[in-house]
């Protein structure tokens, strides 16, 4: 099992989230968060004045997967938030020991 792990635009949640449902994706996590990459932030302009934001809203998702499956979510995910400017985000793909249902005490990929 992998955890895919993608950071991403805010306007591109929708489009994502439709595409991640028609993949057949079950389950996913979904968080607010700020930072920054290479870039180090933007300069923006309010009434004249010039000032940076250095830490800029985007947005987690994360996705536990068979490891059969990990290329066909990540390009499905990159296909769907690739605007081809900087800032898009990244994908991180971890390996994942095991999972476990709460609920029926299942366990592996089961518990997906």
């Amino acid at each position: 099992m992998k955890k895919i792990e993608a950071i991403i635009r805010p306007e591109k949640l929708d489009g994502v989230r439709r595409v991640l449902e028609n993949a057949r994706c079950a389950g996913l996590m979904i968080s607010e968060i700020e930072g920054h990459g290479k870039q180090k932030g933007v300069v923006q302009q309010w009434r004249g004045e010039k000032y940076k934001v250095e830490l800029l809203p985007k947005i987690k998702i994360e996705i536990v997967v068979r490891d059969q499956d990990v290329e066909r979510i990540a390009k499905t995910i990159i296909d769907a938030a690739q605007t081809g400017d900087v800032g898009d985000g990244k994908i991180f793909i971890y390996h994942i020991e095991s999972a476990i249902r709460i609920r029926t005490g299942e366990n592996g990929e089961v518990a997906l």
